[in-house]
């Protein structure tokens, strides 16, 4: 289990962009933040996403770099970032069981007759001190009740302000 606090598990999986997301590359001047979702079937990660996407600057105008992270393959990726209206919003790809698992990301499986794929991860969202340490951290067992955007931005206003020191270290 990850704790608040420590290090985390460094990651290099591709984008839709034809580009590498390389989590230990990241330099913001605040946090990185990570979105873990579920792929291309579900309608609430895209509602998220789109979402997320459409208000990309008010993370990045506070020194936030952000990206979307899913264990869909490059060809379900694509569909995401073709049809999504997630802007220009980082997708990566290919996460691996073992690298979700590695991130206390909850793992599900194909319901029969649905289009999702084999095994994909839960819901997610992490973020990340300059120094890679883990500030913030949230899992999700099911699709729904994600993190207000509105109430993260506040949340982020506030610890940046005052110095806020990572919380949870205790577990």
């Amino acid at each position: 289990m990850l704790k608040p606090g420590q290090t985390a598990p460094d990651l290099d999986l591709p984008l839709t962009i034809d580009a590498r997301f390389v989590l230990s590359d990241q330099t913001p001047d605040t946090f990185t933040m990570l979105v873990f979702y579920r792929g291309k079937h579900c309608p609430i990660c895209k509602k998220y996403l789109e979402e997320l996407g459409g208000r990309l600057s008010d993370f990045t105008d506070r020194g936030i770099n952000v990206f979307a992270i899913c264990m869909d393959s490059e060809e379900r990726a694509m569909v995401v970032d073709k049809e999504w209206k997630t802007h220009d919003l980082p997708l990566a790809h290919d996460l691996s069981e073992e690298q979700a698992r590695e991130w206390g990301l909850y793992i599900s499986q194909k319901r029969e007759g649905t289009e999702e794929p084999d095994k994909f991860s839960e819901p997610g969202l992490f973020l990340l001190k300059p120094d890679r340490s883990i500030f913030f951290a949230v899992t999700q067992s099911a699709p729904f009740t994600r993190p207000s955007l509105d109430e993260l931005l506040e949340g982020i206003d506030f610890v940046t302000k005052n110095d806020y020191p990572t919380r949870g270290t205790l577990i």
